[in-house]
């Protein structure tokens, strides 16, 4: 089954931002597109507010005077939803409620022909519920497109339980020739993106309610060593904190409140205030003219250590000893079976997060994982209030000589970059093994979908085959509400062989 052929009508219904975008990329994919919206006029707005965003394609030199021409006349407002009869798509980009969707969808399947592929946009409905109300829902699929439409490639294709393979195909194969990168996915709730991405948000507003770090060093945090391109709070207040919540909640509740996927009260309480992120100028951050820019928490300059005291390989965090060489400080190395740890002159010992505690320890301090520590510009470290200040000074100094810019936090147990990426490549393993989706389509949805630096499963690989299910496991012993206690997936995937290297690494 291929592509829709060009000569096919195109029928978006909803004429909001998203289903602008959408059929503007219909457009420029070369259909005739009928827009219709329920309010008089606002088709008609629409078609010329989509006219005016192809005029700066062209000024942009990313669209020809004489493709724009072509694709405004192939754009036609429409007054009445008979008008679509024609369509061989019909895409609804609607108000996000079930029953309003399921009254089109009805309306829709007396008007259509019996081979007119009907889809929605929803991105938290079921499209298993939407399309049951459906005589024939084996033609209905999702097509969540991601805002804005014409600029992000990313589209989930979403199978219903009804929805045939041929109708999934059509839509898959349609994305495609529209430009964009399709995944296929069955219908879960959040499906690919809005499920796998709840631990970017839900730990960093953990670890500030836990008064582990302050909004700014959390976000530094996360894009200087985790390689995040926002941190989440600024992230949300982007979105809007009453979105990026609503999403929250209806994942939470659509898993029957599966304490996974908590919404967080802090954010309730932003959200009840109406600080709802940049539109209100105030949510996480002031965003008011006379506002300060919020800074994170940087370290004052330390010395550095003369030498460390190597005792195993660090693991992920292996090539911190070429760096340390590099800067001058001697690497003293001692085989250790299981080590993974520096010591520092004083004694005390520096060590990745691992989901324990800096205060379960004589003296340890913590440091977090970065994407890349010869790239990274900042490092955080977790000490307790019986970390010796010579430890953390000595710490300090050690990642400041290798260039980098110090947070010290709370003695959170993961800190916050590691414990974000365990849980991410913990969802992206159990969406796996309950048939949601790949493995290479979750890592393509989460790189385009969300910007992330690596897909779960390309970190999973990075960090070793037992290191997210090791760190949860652990975070999972310290807080056993059941937040972090590793899926099934991931302890299959930690102690399963691997064929290729012979062991359980």
């Amino acid at each position: 089954m291929t592509a829709l052929d060009l000569s096919s009508p195109v029928a978006v219904v909803g004429t909001g931002t998203m289903g602008q975008g959408i059929a503007q990329v219909a457009l420029v994919a070369g259909h005739r597109v009928r827009l219709y919206d329920a309010v008089p006029g606002r088709a008609l707005e629409a078609a010329e507010t989509i006219g005016a965003r192809l005029d700066r394609l062209v000024e942009k030199d990313r669209l020809t005077a004489a493709d724009r021409d072509a694709a405004r006349a192939r754009l036609l407002p429409a007054a009445e939803l008979a008008d679509l009869a024609d369509c061989s798509l019909v895409v609804e980009a609607v108000l996000e409620r079930l029953d309003a969707k399921q009254e089109l969808f009805g309306k829709l399947e007396d008007i259509v022909g019996e081979d007119c592929l009907l889809a929605t946009n929803t991105s938290s409905l079921s499209v298993t519920a939407i399309g049951g109300a459906l005589r024939n829902p084996g033609r209905f699929v999702g097509l969540h497109f991601f805002n804005p439409a014409p600029l992000l490639p990313l589209v989930e294709v979403v199978s219903g339980f009804a929805t045939d393979v041929t109708s999934a195909t059509r839509a898959y194969e349609m994305a495609r020739a529209w430009g964009k990168t399709p995944v296929a996915c069955a219908d879960t709730p959040g499906f690919i993106v809005n499920r796998i991405a709840r631990p970017f948000y839900a730990e960093a507003f953990a670890v500030y309610e836990a008064q582990g770090a302050d909004p700014a060093t959390i976000d530094a945090v996360l894009r200087e060593s985790g390689g995040f391109r926002m941190g989440a709070f600024e992230l949300t207040d982007l979105i809007g904190q009453d979105v990026n919540e609503s999403v929250t909640h209806s994942v939470w509740q659509s898993f029957f409140q599966d304490v996974r996927f908590t919404p967080s009260l802090a954010q309730r309480r932003l959200v009840e205030s109406g600080r709802l992120g940049r539109k209100s100028g105030h949510g996480w951050y002031d965003y008011g003219d006379e506002a300060e820019s919020a800074e994170p928490h940087t370290a004052e300059k330390q010395q550095r250590p003369a030498y460390v005291v190597a005792e195993g390989d660090l693991g992920p965090a292996s090539e911190l000893l070429a760096l340390i060489r590099e800067a001058g400080i001697q690497v003293r190395e001692e085989e250790e079976d299981h080590g993974t740890r520096l010591v520092l002159p004083g004694g005390g010992q520096l060590a990745l997060a691992d989901g324990q505690t800096s205060v379960e320890f004589r003296d340890v301090v913590y440091f977090d994982l970065a994407l890349d520590y010869r790239r990274a510009t900042r490092i955080a470290l977790s000490a307790s209030q019986d970390t010796s200040p010579q430890t953390l000074a000595e710490a300090t100094g050690l990642f400041q000589a290798l260039g980098k810019d110090v947070s010290v936090i709370g003695d959170v147990p993961g800190m916050i970059v590691a414990r974000t990426v365990a849980r991410i490549v913990d969802l992206a393993h159990d969406a796996v093994a309950k048939g949601v989706a790949t493995e290479e389509d979750i890592d393509t949805a989460m790189r385009l979908g969300v910007n992330y630096p690596l897909g779960p499963f390309e970190w999973s690989r990075r960090l070793g085959r037992n290191w997210a299910y090791a760190l949860l496991d652990d975070l999972h012993l310290r807080d056993p509400s059941g937040r972090y206690a590793p899926s099934l997936a991931l302890y299959r995937h930690a102690y399963a062989t691997d064929k290729r290297e012979g062991s359980t690494s």
